[in-house]
């Protein structure tokens, strides 16, 4: 069957159109809505891997500054983003004579501290001397 230059659409056809795009368009906006929060997401867990990182350089500088390795542990708040950012720290020696293991947990409210944005192990040496002092530095 053809049609002539003057005929339109059905009224089944139209409604048929309107059923596909009924049942398409809220899947669109979730699929729409999810990459929203995956972004959201994926912008926070790397905001509180900054946040570790410039807390364990802090620490590192702090220790070379003091002589001396934070043991035990500590917690606070750090601004990043124009947000604020809870940190939760915690060093423990090894195995290894002067090495400590340092675990720093962060996460965007007080109240996440078990599941946290974030965690970063590092490991640090006690031995804090600089070149130059005892031992057979000089050679």
């Amino acid at each position: 069957m053809t049609r002539s230059a003057g005929s339109g659409f059905t009224l089944v056809e139209v409604m048929v159109a309107l059923a596909v795009v009924a049942i398409a368009l809220p899947a669109l906006l979730m699929s729409l809505y999810q990459q929203v929060d995956s972004t959201a997401y994926l912008r926070d867990k790397s905001q509180a891997q900054l946040v570790a990182a410039n807390k364990l350089t802090e620490l590192r500088l702090l220790s070379r500054a003091r002589q001396s390795v934070l043991k035990g542990r500590a917690s606070g708040v750090a601004s990043m983003g124009e947000r604020e950012w809870y940190w939760w720290l915690e060093s423990q020696p090894t195995e290894v004579a002067q090495f400590y293991r340092l675990e720093i947990r962060v996460a965007a409210g007080e109240d996440q501290r078990e599941q946290p944005l974030h965690t970063l192990v590092a490991f640090i040496s006690a031995d804090l001397r600089s070149e130059g002092e005892g031992g057979d530095a000089g050679n």
